[in-house]
C-alpha cells in the first residue's frame, strides 16, 4: 500500500522540526531506497527515502541498513552536489504526494550554492529528482527520456517541471461534502482507501470534520491485523476490524523493512543471485545430456558384437557403403551394421572396437560426472533457497562460501578488508525459551557447519527438515520436553525449503549420531539412527519468539 497525501503531510511536519540537518553520508542500500546519514539539533540520524512502488515512504529510521562497497550512479552525484550540504527547510505540494527538500552548500571555492530535492512518492512513478539553483535536472534516481514520456522528461539538463496541482478542496480548511463524488475526487491528499475509512466511519455516525480532526491531531500509524498486505493510515481502522498502533516512523519500520529485505540483499549482493541461478541452470542443462551419453555407452556391447562380425565375415570390400546386414551367431537374425563409406572392412572393423573401448571406459567418467553434476543442482537449488530466506549477514556469508570454494573470485576490496580487521564469525541464531532453554539455528551452509560441528555438545539435539534444504537446529539440553522439541521442529520446518507444505517431517537425534562426510561441502552431515516428528510450519509462532 503506497502513501497518500495527507499520510505524506504528518511525515513532513516531523522531519521538519529537526531542521536544519547537515547531510554527512549518503548511501544506495537498495535499487529503489537511499539513505542519509543526517545531524541536526537531535544528534545523528538516519533519513530514509523510497521511492518503491508500493512500499514508498519518506522517514527517520533506527533500522540498520547494510551499505554497498561500491554506490550507484545517482548517489554519485548526489555526493558531488548536495554531501556537506544542509538540508534548510522541506515542504510538501499542498496535499500532493510530493515533497521539495531545499538545500545549501559551498562550493570547492567557497561560494554558496542552492539545490533542491524533489521527492515524488506516487506509486510506480515514484521518484528522487536533484535539481540546481536554474532549475535544471541534474539527474534523477529513474530516469524518464522524452521518447518514453513526451510529457515531462526526467533527464539531467532537461528542465524540470513540477507535477501538476490537483486543483482539489483541502480537507483540513474545507468540510463541506458534496453526495454526488466520491471523497477522493473531491478533497486533496485522499487515497481510495482513506476515502473508503471516512465513509464506513461517516456511515456510523461520525461526522466529517471530527475525523479530520483525529486525523489532524494524530501522530501515530494504525495497521490491520490479519492482512496479508500491509493496510495502514493515521487513524484507527474502524473498517477492517482490530488493529495495531504505533509511533508514526517506527510503524513504517515495522510493516516494511523485512518485506524490502530481499530487494536491499539483491542490490548489495545481486552476483550471489545471478552466479546462483546461473550455475544451476547450467548444472541441470548438462544432467540429460550425460544420463543420454550413459545410454548409449551402457549399449556399448553392440560395437564389439559389429567389429566381431566384420572379422568372421573377412568382410573387405565396404568402401562407398553406409552399412552391411550379417547373419548373427546366436540366432541367425539379420544385423545392420553402420560403416563408414571411407573405410574398409578390416578398418570398420578397427573402428567398431575402438568405440566399444571408448564407450566400455566412458561408462565410468560418465557416472563419476553425473554424480558430480547431481552433487552440484543439490548445492545449488539449496544455496538458492537460503538466499530466498536470507537477511543480510546470512547472504554475505553464503557470498564467502562461494569465494572460499572457488566458484567466485574475491574482490580486491574483500581482500584488503580481510587485512584491516579479522574474519568475522558466522551469525549463528540463537532464542531462549521462557522456561530458560536455548535453541540455536543456522541458516546457510556456513552456519549450519559452525552450529553442528563447532557449538553444540554431543549430546545436545539436532534438528532438520527431512528430504529438504534447510536449517541445523540445535537445542542446548540433553532431554528436551515436547513443547520444546516441537519449537525446536517447528524452527528447522520453516527455515527450509517445506515452509510452505503441512506435516513436515523432521529428523532429531542427538549430535553425537552424526558423521561429517569427507570432502562434501559445507552443510552435509552423514545420519546415523534417528527419530522423527511431524509438524505444521507456524510462521506466528516463529515471529512471536524474541531472537537474541
Amino acid at each position: 500500500m503506497a502513501l497518500d497525501g495527507i499520510l505524506l503531510s504528518k511525515i513532513i511536519p516531523e522531519i521538519a522540526a529537526s531542521l536544519p540537518l547537515r547531510i554527512q553520508k549518503i548511501w544506495d542500500i537498495s535499487s529503489t531506497e537511499i539513505l542519509f546519514q543526517v545531524h541536526g539539533n537531535a544528534g545523528k540520524q538516519q533519513m530514509l527515502i523510497s521511492c518503491h512502488s508500493v512500499y514508498n515512504r519518506f522517514l527517520f529510521t533506527d533500522k540498520n541498513y547494510p551499505t554497498p562497497d561500491e554506490p550507484g550512479n545517482f548517489v554519485m552525484v548526489l555526493r558531488k552536489y548536495i554531501e556537506g550540504g544542509f538540508i534548510e527547510s522541506i515542504s510538501q505540494a499542498d496535499l500532493d504526494r510530493w515533497c521539495v527538500m531545499t538545500i545549501r552548500r559551498r562550493n570547492a571555492i567557497g561560494d554558496i550554492e542552492y539545490f533542491k530535492v524533489y521527492v515524488e512518492l506516487m506509486g510506480k512513478y515514484a521518484n528522487i529528482i536533484l535539481v540546481n539553483a536554474q532549475g535544471k535536472i541534474l539527474d534523477a534516481l529513474k530516469r524518464i527520456p522524452p521518447f518514453e514520456n513526451s510529457r515531462r522528461t526526467v533527464f539531467p539538463g532537461a528542465v524540470f517541471e513540477p507535477t501538476p496541482p490537483q486543483n482539489k478542496k483541502n480537507p483540513f480548511e474545507d468540510t463541506m461534502i458534496d453526495p454526488s463524488q466520491s471523497l477522493t475526487k473531491q478533497f486533496a491528499g485522499f487515497s481510495p482507501f482513506l476515502s473508503s475509512e471516512v465513509e464506513y466511519r461517516m456511515a456510523h455516525g461520525e461526522s466529517f470534520a471530527d475525523i479530520m480532526k483525529e486525523i489532524k491531531e494524530s501522530k501515530r500509524l494504525y495497521a490491520a491485523e490479519g492482512s496479508q498486505e500491509p493496510v495502514f493510515h493515521c487513524i484507527e481502522l474502524k473498517s477492517k476490524g482490530r488493529c495495531r498502533s504505533w509511533p508514526l516512523f517506527e510503524g513504517f519500520d515495522v510493516l516494511y523493512y523485512h518485506r524490502e529485505e530481499k530487494e536491499r540483499i539483491r542490490t548489495i549482493s545481486g552476483d550471489i543471485y545471478r552466479f546462483v541461478k546461473r550455475e544451476l541452470k547450467h548444472q541441470q542443462t548438462k544432467l540429460p545430456r550425460l544420463l543420454a551419453e550413459m545410454d548409449e555407452a551402457k549399449d556399448c556391447d553392440q560395437w564389439r558384437v559389429y567389429g566381431e562380425l566384420l572379422y568372421a565375415y573377412n568382410i573387405t570390400d565396404t568402401k562407398g557403403t553406409d552399412c552391411i546386414t550379417l547373419k548373427s551367431f546366436e540366432d541367425e537374425s539379420d544385423v545392420v551394421i553402420p560403416l563408414d563409406p571411407k573405410l574398409d572392412g578390416k578398418g570398420n572393423a578397427r573402428k567398431a572396437f575402438n568405440r566399444y573401448n571408448k564407450l566400455k571406459k566412458g561408462q565410468v567418467y560418465l557416472a563419476e560426472q553425473i554424480e558430480i553434476t547431481q552433487n552440484e543442482i543439490n548445492y545449488f537449488t539449496g544455496l538458492l533457497e537460503q538466499l530466498e530466506q536470507a537477511d543480510f549477514d546470512t547472504a554475505s556469508e553464503i557470498h564467502n562460501e562461494l569465494v572460499s570454494l572457488g566458484y567466485l573470485k574475491e574482490t580486491r576490496k574483500s581482500k584488503k578488508n580481510k587485512k584491516k580487521k579479522k574474519e568475522q564469525s558466522v551469525n549463528v541464531r540463537s532464542l531462549t525459551l521462557p522456561q530458560g532453554t536455548q535453541i540455536s539455528f543456522g541458516r546457510n551452509n556456513l552456519q549450519n557447519d559452525a552450529l553442528t560441528w563447532h557449538m553444540a555438545r554431543k549430546n545436545e539435539i539436532w534438528l532438520h527438515a527431512k528430504d529438504y534444504h534447510g536449517a541445523h537446529v540445535v537445542i542446548h539440553d540433553e532431554n528436551p520436553d515436547e513443547d520444546t522439541l516441537r519449537t525446536a521442529a517447528n524452527i528447522a520446518a520453516y527455515y527450509s525449503a517445506g515452509r510452505m507444505s503441512s506435516s513436515v517431517p523432521v529428523i532429531w537425534c542427538p549430535v553425537r549420531n552424526l558423521k561429517k562426510i569427507p570432502g562434501a561441502k559445507p552443510g552435509m552431515v552423514q545420519l546415523g539412527s534417528y527419530r522423527m516428528i511431524y509438524i505444521d510450519p507456524d510462521a506466528d509462532q516463529i515471529h512471536s519468539l524474541e531472537l537474541e
